[in-house]
């Protein structure tokens, strides 16, 4: 039916020219927003009713809103209002050039995002559509780009929710530079790819995983752990008739060509690759991992010859690059000879090409898997005319959404939290919408999902108004990720001690990895003594990433009674290589006598011992160089920045008498109660969270620093 064109006045909302909004054809409980600039629309009618009317034979009322959009604004308010309508809107896409939000001061919201925001602008801030689907966030208008007249620059506000909760889902269809093709082709020929793709009847019956070089420590019992994991949230794909495989990047020295082969193949519904990355690259292999003496002096060579390559792009001497690295290498100089001929040049250049995969890659392969997660960092910078997360739904395969990163990102992600719910014909947006940070978007259509047989419609438990009654009735589903979205649905449902003993139990009684890990995260939120409890059994699942896991959080929390727990995990996990990673790092965040003594009751390692002994000694001078006022700001701000990345709650005092210290100066200050804000789970958050409320009420403190205490106030919440 065709739908009925009405203007932005009708719904409340003002602007200097009425958007044009054509509302649903069919009555649904929820509803969807195509949100599009009117130049697209123009040169894309067709496809985007085309598009709309495949939503809505799904049962998804879907509106249409086009307009010049001059500021993001405008789109925040729209869907707001669409939103608050009874037939509530549940998700949105975004079409062709809208407008980008630039969010700064709120690298906390980010997996892992820490950058001095006195750089660039346009590096140091986050490309963010929660702008457009987390109402619970407010934010104050910067300034336009000057350059970049599409980015636009706002500040979370400090009076508002400091947490991401989206209220709706959201997703770009913003087509990347191609060769050849303009991009009103590019978006045309993608939603008409999508409208023949609803048309298909496709389960989720093959799926790979892979892992790229580097990538968490490059564990094995990481690359174990998700396997056993997985065989829980998606036991149909271990049986005889469907598929799951997974790709490790010891498997092969150009392991790509096996990775684009998979990505072609038709059947390929679901890929989920690991690794780190670029806006422009996948990093998949580095140089071989061998024993043998020739191929191990190949990839020396193959080092020298880069260096000296290196040494000429820059202008350097290229003699005394050579004899830089005859002594530092103790090798030959005749190992460097050929470093600059064309021939050796060219084969180097294949090779290296050969070890990632890149844009082109892409375009040439087609893939056809339909939904690519990829949690490399910086794959999903849609902001950018290139980004290689947007090569995969706009190439001339059958891919119709990939899930990418705009920014850098943790390795230690849960990257397939309730990724199982998606054999359940959850929408891709239903699923995003509980595992979105900051930097996480989608690309393409959102309401993708797969077939199911299913009785359960879950899209609709996900989006309708269900009790606590209904959520724990789900925890008797036989289902590991079924049952943690009942979990993660639960909270704010129930009285917090229950939910927390629920919880608890559930950890201690589930069989499923990804059941206990959400119980895990969930009570981590609590941050009580069930957590405690919880968290040093943790200590030793049998689970890698929960163990893992349960390492952050010990960090985060940092109090003595941890120190055991962590001493027990370098004592009997070390060959867990992320695990051990993380432990040597976690155990300097423990008061030095606790941690010594945990250790020595294990015979821990004399180079153990010793790392914590130089850090105790470590902590006192870092809090004489903060507290010392005759030290140049610079210096005493570099010190207490450093707090952003370690929690040191060793130093929590000393940041604590700097904020108060009206001697120091306000950016001195500033720093230490920013710095603070990345403690909320820490044994002295009590202390932390005293010191706000009198930074917010009392006298002695600038407007600046009012506003960074309540701002922590409501982090800490």
């Amino acid at each position: 039916m065709k739908g009925i064109i009405i203007s932005l006045a009708a719904l409340s909302v003002t602007t200097a020219y009425a958007q044009k909004i054509e509302g649903p054809s069919v009555t649904s409980k929820t509803s969807f927003a195509i949100v599009v600039d009117d130049s697209t629309y123009l040169q894309a009618a067709k496809e985007i009713n085309a598009y709309r009317l495949a939503i809505e034979e799904s049962g998804l009322g879907t509106y249409i809103v086009h307009h010049h959009w001059n500021r993001p604004e405008e789109i925040r308010k729209v869907l707001k209002e669409l939103h608050a309508r009874p037939q509530q809107l549940e998700g949105a896409v975004l079409i062709g050039d809208i407008p980008v939000p630039m969010v700064r001061d709120a690298q906390y919201l980010t997996s892992t995002f820490k950058m001095n925001q006195k750089i660039s602008w346009q590096r140091s801030s986050v490309p963010s559509d929660r702008f457009y689907d987390d109402f619970h966030l407010e934010f104050d208008f910067i300034k336009q780009d000057s350059l970049q007249k599409n980015y636009f620059y706002y500040s979370i506000n400090p009076d508002a929710a400091q947490q991401v909760h989206l209220s709706i889902y959201s997703a770009r269809i913003k087509p990347p530079v191609v060769p050849g093709k303009d991009k009103y082709t590019l978006i045309r020929e993608y939603l008409r790819k999508v409208v023949a793709g609803k048309k298909q009847q496709n389960s989720l019956d093959n799926m790979f995983v892979s892992t790229a070089h580097g990538y968490n420590s490059e564990s094995v019992n990481s690359f174990a752990g998700e396997q056993m994991a997985l065989r829980n949230q998606f036991p149909a794909l271990f049986l005889p008739g469907n598929t799951i495989r997974f790709f490790h990047f010891t498997n092969d020295r150009a392991l790509k060509f096996h990775l684009l082969k998979a990505l072609q193949l038709p059947e390929t519904d679901l890929a989920v690759m690991h690794g780190h990355g670029d806006s422009d690259i996948q990093l998949i292999n580095g140089y071989p991992y061998v024993s043998s003496p020739t191929e191990s002096k190949e990839n020396i060579l193959r080092y020298l010859r880069s260096k000296i390559r290196a040494a000429q792009e820059s202008g350097k001497d290229i003699a005394a690059a050579k004899a830089n690295y005859e002594k530092y290498l103790d090798v030959p100089a005749s190992w460097m000879d050929n470093a600059l001929d064309p021939a050796v040049m060219k084969d180097d250049s294949i090779f290296n090409h050969n070890l990632d995969i890149h844009i082109e890659d892409i375009i040439a392969a087609r893939p056809n898997a339909r939904m690519v997660l990829l949690d490399n960092c910086l794959t999903g910078s849609f902001h950018l005319d290139k980004y290689l997360a947007g090569y995969y739904p706009f190439s001339e395969g059958g891919n119709i959404v990939s899930v990418a990163n705009s920014i850098g990102v943790l390795q230690d992600l849960w990257a397939t939290e309730l990724l199982g719910l998606l054999q359940h014909g959850v929408r891709v947006g239903n699923w995003f919408k509980h595992i979105a940070y900051l930097e996480t978007h989608i690309m393409g259509d959102p309401t993708f999902c797969f077939k199911s047989s299913s009785k359960l419609d879950l899209n609709a438990a996900i989006t309708g108004r269900h009790d606590a009654v209904f959520w724990k009735s789900l925890l008797k589903t036989p289902d590991a990720d079924v049952q943690a979205l009942a979990l993660v649905q639960l909270a704010g449902k129930m009285d917090k001690a229950a939910y927390s003993t629920l919880l608890k139990d559930t950890y201690f009684r589930s069989g499923y990895e990804s059941t206990r890990l959400e119980a895990f995260l969930q009570l981590e939120k609590l941050n009580n003594r069930d957590f405690i409890t919880v968290l040093k059994a943790a200590t030793t699942d049998p689970y890698e990433f929960i163990r893992r896991r349960s390492l952050y959080a010990a960090g985060e929390i940092g109090s003595d009674e941890l120190a055991p727990a962590i001493a027990n995990m370098i004592a009997y996990d070390m060959h867990s290589e992320r695990i051990a990673f993380k432990a040597q790092t976690a155990m300097t965040f423990i008061n030095e006598g606790p941690m010594l003594e945990a250790l020595k009751k294990h015979d821990a390692d004399k180079k153990i011992i010793a790392a914590v002994t130089r850090n105790g000694q470590k902590m006192k001078e870092l809090a004489d160089t903060m507290l010392d006022a005759s030290k140049p700001d610079k210096k005493r701000i570099a010190e207490i920045t450093m707090m952003r990345a370690y929690r040191y709650h060793q130093a929590v005092p000393a940041l604590i008498t700097i904020a108060k210290d009206a001697g120091s100066s306000e950016p001195v200050r500033l720093a230490a109660l920013e710095a603070l804000s990345w403690f909320p789970r820490s044994w002295k958050r009590d202390d932390i969270i005293a010191l706000c409320r009198e930074a917010a009420g009392g006298n002695g403190y600038t407007a600046a620093l009012k506003a960074q205490a309540r701002k922590n106030l409501n982090i800490f919440q």
